[in-house]
């Protein structure tokens, strides 16, 4: 799938912001432009690491979203803890915000006819910035966990405001929008979700490339001829693009486009894994709960549709060897673990699933018994129980080793 960068345009939307209902509309400068987008993404920045945004005063959008860690969580938990007392668990492990640049709008019905040669082709739902590709801009990603009640813990858009001008960020949002405006709560808290877009993902004026996409991995380095994999890196990349083993690279690309943008390492589609169910999640403790993704309970447009149950966005593999939790659920905890799911869950299933009471394997139980049917069995979980895996041990950790390559950062030995 070749992916068409989105035009954020990010000035000439905060233009729209900052004037009123009948003003005519100035045409800006590619200079007034790139000052103006400079000036969101140096608030974006501070927005992004200052916790006094929450009402605890101790949760910034990177306590949980760790620059050294890819932009994901730090630490090994499930779900995180937060609202106004830090104590509030999530219902999903945290994502990367690495790479979301060129990340397509969701759509129910994906044709892709550059790589594939056959735009009769529907890849089905695809796209979106988050679990469930409820939001296609930074800006309304950036709003969920402000407004969480077991994230940020604001009340509503007032108090993300109120916020906003007692940290002391008024200032620069007055020179954003103008004295008159930067008063108005309305105007700061969409300037605040704005600031925070162009901050993380506009590639319009490349504010901060080097920090969110980089494109700076050893495998970067060797499709530049700048490096070479080893032995077991090699073996690994083998492995995971051929379809009768690994079979990775079906939904986790890792060529080029046909533009010659730099591999994403997803195809962006919502797929279901049939992960196990993750008792460290609390709200799992009643078995009536059940996070479907796509058909929600966090989204709600697609609650109706049982097709769809199940299904989360497939993410990228750049920087996964920095994760610590694997899956929507982070029900994995190694990389290596992540990788022998998926040559094991059919092939044996009694290493990831509990018992029902007579004994049988409750294969893919953190679903209802009727999604269920729409777990993926594409290869390699098109195998049967006491079927050999499609990797042996040996070469799962050349698949690991081979995902060690994408992480960003990497200085070539001199």
């Amino acid at each position: 799938m070749r992916i068409k960068y989105r035009a954020f345009a990010s000035a000439i939307v905060l233009l729209a912001l900052a004037i009123g209902p009948g003003q005519a509309r100035q045409e800006m400068s590619r200079a007034e432009a790139r000052r103006l987008a400079e000036r969101l993404s140096a608030l974006g920045q501070a927005l992004f690491f200052d916790p006094s945004l929450s009402p605890s005063g101790k949760l910034a959008c990177s306590s949980c979203h760790d620059p050294t860690h890819g932009f994901g969580p730090a630490n090994a938990m499930a779900v995180q803890l937060g609202g106004g007392d830090l104590r509030q668990p999530g219902v999903r492990a945290v994502p990367s915000l690495k790479y979301l640049q060129v990340v397509p709008s969701f759509t129910e019905h994906f044709h892709d006819s550059e790589d594939e040669a056959d735009e009769s082709v529907d890849n089905g739902p695809t796209g979106g910035l988050t679990w469930d590709g409820r939001v296609d801009r930074g800006a309304d990603q950036a709003r969920i966990p402000l407004l969480s009640d077991f994230e940020m813990g604001n009340r509503n858009k007032a108090d993300v405001a109120r916020r906003v001008l007692a940290a002391g960020h008024g200032k620069a949002i007055a020179a954003i929008v103008g004295p008159k405006k930067a008063a108005d709560p309305a105007t700061v808290y969409k300037t605040a979700l704005k600031a925070l877009e162009v901050y993380q993902q506009d590639y319009v004026y490349q504010q901060d490339y080097r920090t969110f996409y980089p494109y700076s991995s050893k495998y970067d380095a060797v499709l530049a001829g700048k490096a070479e994999l080893t032995p077991a890196e090699a073996r690994g990349l083998d492995l995971f693009n051929a379809a009768n083993k690994g079979n990775c690279a079906s939904c986790h690309i890792s060529r080029r486009g046909n533009d010659g943008t730099p591999p994403q390492f997803t195809d962006y589609g919502l797929i279901a894994l049939g992960v196990p169910r993750n008792p460290d999640i609390p709200a799992n403790k009643d078995p009536a709960y059940f996070d479907l993704g796509l058909c929600g309970p966090l989204r709600t447009d697609f609650l109706k549709r049982e097709d769809y149950c199940g299904l989360f966005r497939t993410p990228t593999l750049r920087n996964v060897a920095l994760r610590q939790t694997f899956f929507h659920n982070g029900a994995v905890h190694s990389l290596r673990d992540a990788v022998r799911f998926y040559v094991e869950r059919e092939t044996r299933p009694e290493r990831w699933y509990p018992r029902n009471a007579e004994g049988s394997i409750d294969k893919y139980d953190d679903l209802p018994d009727r999604p269920k049917a729409n777990v993926c069995m594409d290869p390699p979980f098109d195998r049967k129980a006491g079927d050999e895996p499609a990797l042996t041990s040996a070469e799962i950790d050349d698949v690991v080793a081979f995902l060690g390559t994408l992480t960003d950062g990497y200085q070539p030995a001199k």
